[in-house]
């Protein structure tokens, strides 16, 4: 399974936005507001997920969505399990590393 991944570099900060390839330019309902998994945002190019995992290890923010990208994460200890939320039962998550 591939997924979708961008890396955004601003000097030592790495934001990492990455979603299972599926759920790029959708838009999910999170109560009243629209979660809009865009090109723009989450859009870069493609790599399988244990690319992508290996990838993630190396951002400072990192916002990920998708099943399968979610359970990746959470397997390989990268995410906690306690701090993923569901967006219209989607599994999302964020990382903040100081």
């Amino acid at each position: 399974m591939e997924v979708s991944i961008n890396i955004i570099k601003q000097g030592k900060h790495v934001l990492i936005a990455a979603c299972d390839l599926d759920l790029l330019g959708k838009t999910l309902k999170f109560g009243k507001l629209d979660f809009r998994i865009s090109q723009s945002f989450y859009g870069g190019f493609n790599v399988s997920v244990d690319e992508a995992i290996d990838l993630i290890k190396q951002g400072t923010t990192v916002n990920i969505i998708g099943s399968v990208l979610v359970k990746k994460a959470i397997e390989e200890g990268v995410i906690h399990p306690k701090a993923v939320i569901e967006i219209s039962g989607i599994p999302h998550a964020q990382i903040v590393r100081l």
